[in-house]
């Protein structure tokens, strides 16, 4: 079950080979830094296998970039749930993605529809 408050991290390296393949799927050139999608992609992934978990469904996402992500630096998402509506199965949550030195990349919210709430 979920509540307020609950968070779920992971982190990830972007290598040069890795900008080069996500090049190659989406047609984009290859970027000196990690593009936004990749970046987005890691919210995703959180939401879809750690918070709320399997089965969850987006229904909304308002990402900000505020700087760019380097290559080969660890960055860190994060979402935290911020808000509950178990009648309707909705999940509001904070999400934001940092480097070492705390400076944010991006940051912003997510709403989601999901099995298991509580208020």
């Amino acid at each position: 079950m979920l509540s307020h408050g609950d968070t779920a991290q992971t982190t990830r390296r972007y290598s040069a080979e890795d900008l080069q393949a996500f090049a190659g799927l989406s047609g984009a050139e290859p970027a000196d830094h990690v593009p936004e999608p990749l970046i987005a992609g890691l919210v995703s992934y959180l939401l879809g296998v750690h918070l709320p978990g399997p089965g969850t469904n987006y229904l909304k996402q308002e990402l900000e970039f505020l700087a760019p992500a380097p290559l080969d630096t660890v960055l860190t998402a994060s979402v935290e749930v911020t808000r509950l509506r178990p009648e309707k199965h909705l999940v509001d949550l904070w999400a934001r993605c940092t480097l070492p030195d705390g400076t944010v990349v991006c940051e912003g919210r997510s709403l989601v529809k999901a099995r298991d709430t509580v208020a």
